[in-house]
């Protein structure tokens, strides 16, 4: 599970920002938002909320991009890092990016670092922690680069026994542009560890969905995951029935070529109708996926971004697609952007940790990262109407807007 993920110089963060998983001292509704863990009580959800060009979805792809370094390295050393830094700013160009990382898997607590520029890894550190009596964090392997010879040196643990020739084939299969994470995958070496944390991003963390007109949509997901046999059917027809679709049945058909045809079976008065998929709306449509997702998260252990959640929904199956994920799932966790407010005005749904808010700073134009439960008692009190003190400039996150009047004339504005 993810503990805390952090981002320095990344896109439209220029300063570290951190999203956190651990969950405050409060027992609000702990029951349906904390899994207890090796020690730890990680939140299931964390939803990001910010005005439009605030960087919520920078959040998402700074995860991604750590994903895609550990499974999808550059095949070529000649290859740059597919990535920007800040870029408001005359120095930022020119420092590298940082990315930090915990998570828990096998019983074990790692903290993954990796320092780059498009150029290159410059730094890569792998720490663990035996849970949940040890505290003192283990080294297990530091990375450094030569940019000069462009080539990558690797000093694990002493206590770590490695064979010599699995050291220079490893460090060989890991080039400058690549993790050493990376590189263990094309090695055939036994470590535990190392399979650990790879089989965590392969395995647990998953690609970021988007809305439905992205190619990356979570519908085309969904699509290809059930054709595959991993979601249960007959568990999406069940919760597209709880979410008032008049949906009985849905059917996957393919065409002579590629294409996929998606049916939705509708009963009217005991009689079925079929129409296609795009006919639905769009909040049929959005749904779809949603429910499918729903299935992967409560039959798994696993984690997903997702862009824009409410994308299409009416605000009342916003709610209940999160209630029936947090009623139902055990061992998974959801990262969520959105810009629905009511997130801000339900205290019996909603912990004020599992809140985030994004904002530019002013001065900077730069991301900033705060959770609501970062507010003290001053702003936030039990008994306060949160939406109210957004709406009154008391959290941030709220788009400087300009006036209603245009003049279409006036070339000076």
């Amino acid at each position: 599970m993810l503990i805390n993920f952090s981002i320095q110089n990344f896109g439209s963060i220029k300063e570290m920002q951190t999203l956190s998983f651990e969950a405050e001292k409060s027992q609000h509704l702990e029951d349906y938002y904390v899994i207890h863990t090796n020690g730890l009580r990680l939140l299931k959800l964390a939803l990001i909320y910010g005005s439009n060009a605030s960087g919520k979805t920078t959040i998402l792809k700074a995860l991604q991009f750590l994903r895609d370094l550990v499974l999808e390295p550059q095949e070529q050393k000649t290859q740059w890092l597919h990535f920007t830094p800040f870029l408001f700013d005359p120095d930022t160009p020119k420092q590298n990016t940082l990315f930090e990382i915990d998570f828990v898997q096998s019983g074990i607590r790692y903290f993954y670092e990796v320092e780059l520029n498009q150029k290159s890894i410059v730094r890569e550190d792998l720490f663990f922690v035996k849970m949940p009596n040890k505290k003192n964090k283990v080294n297990l392997f530091k990375r450094t680069t030569d940019p000069q010879k462009q080539l990558t040196n690797i000093r694990f643990n002493p206590a770590i026994t490695i064979d010599d020739v699995y050291l220079k084939t490893l460090t060989a299969n890991t080039l400058w542009n690549n993790t050493v994470l990376a590189g263990f995958l094309k090695t055939n070496i036994e470590l535990k560890e190392l399979t650990d944390a790879t089989n965590w991003f392969k395995e647990y963390l998953n690609r970021i969905l988007y809305p439905v007109y992205s190619h990356d949509s979570l519908e085309i997901y969904i699509t290809k995951c059930i054709d595959r046999g991993i979601i249960d059917q007959t568990s999406m027809v069940k919760i597209l029935k709880k979410a008032d679709f008049n949906i009985s049945n849905f059917y996957i058909r393919k065409g002579s070529s590629t294409e996929t045809r998606i049916e939705f079976e509708h009963t009217v008065k005991d009689k079925p109708y079929l129409l296609v998929f795009h006919w639905q709306s769009n909040g049929t449509q959005r749904y779809f996926g949603l429910a499918g997702l729903l299935c992967l998260l409560i039959n798994n252990s696993t984690l997903f971004p997702i862009d824009e959640l409410e994308s299409s929904l009416h605000p009342d199956l916003f709610q209940h697609f999160l209630l029936s994920f947090l009623v139902n799932s055990q061992k998974s966790q959801l990262i969520a952007t959105t810009h629905n407010r009511e997130i801000l005005n339900n205290r019996d749904i909603f912990r004020n940790d599992a809140i985030w808010i994004t904002d530019k700073d002013n001065e900077n134009c730069a991301t900033e990262l705060y959770s609501l439960s970062a507010f003290d008692t001053k702003v936030i009190r039990d008994t306060t109407n949160i939406l109210n003190a957004y709406k009154l400039g008391k959290l941030g996150g709220m788009p400087n807007l300009g006036s209603y009047y245009i003049n279409t004339h006036d070339k000076t504005e």
